[in-house]
């Protein structure tokens, strides 16, 4: 009997990508199979079941794929937060600390109501700062965040620390060692 796939299974590591020492971490490969596709976006959801989930939130560019998936599956609305400079129209925006140097995350100001219930998705967790910008604008809208939902986490930067230390609810399908 062949042992089940997981989700990490249909993972591919590309080795020194972007940059030489980097274990690229590619969901490429599980989006590409219908049935890990699925799974993911089954075992995504699965710890939310039961949540009041008014909005889902994606962030920048692979959480939209994922983001999409899931807001279809609950019937809810999608936002996505995007790099600054992407959306078209009124904007709020927050800027982010990287390795070696600041980004900024935009999402349209009238995205969120107050006291709508978001849950935000990605696929990748690393040091949390894409995700913790992601929440702050979430905040500032009024919006109430029910948790932050990865297909990947990578724990020796620290990203669900960051998270929960902000009062967050992580959950992630799978976890890889090295950066």
């Amino acid at each position: 009997m062949t042992p089940r796939k997981t989700v990490k299974d249909y993972i591919r590591t590309i080795v020194d990508f972007p940059h030489e020492g980097i274990l690229f971490r590619d969901v490429t490969t599980l989006f590409a199979d219908a049935r890990g596709f699925r799974m993911a976006i089954d075992e995504m959801l699965h710890p939310w079941a039961g949540e009041e989930i008014d909005k889902v939130v994606g962030l920048e560019a692979r959480g939209f794929i994922l983001g999409g998936a899931i807001a279809h599956q609950l019937s809810k609305g999608f936002v996505p937060i995007r790099k600054k400079g992407k959306l078209p129209g009124q904007t709020i925006s927050q800027a982010y600390s990287l390795e070696y140097g600041e980004a900024v995350m935009e999402m349209h100001e009238d995205a969120i109501a107050p006291g709508e219930k978001v849950l935000i998705v990605d696929d990748l967790l690393a040091t949390g700062g894409t995700c913790s910008a992601g929440i702050k604008l979430i905040e500032r809208l009024g919006g109430e965040i029910v948790g932050c939902s990865f297909i990947v986490d990578l724990p020796e930067l620290g990203g669900r620390k960051l998270l929960e230390d902000l009062g967050m609810e992580v959950s992630v399908l799978c976890e890889f060692e090295g950066a």
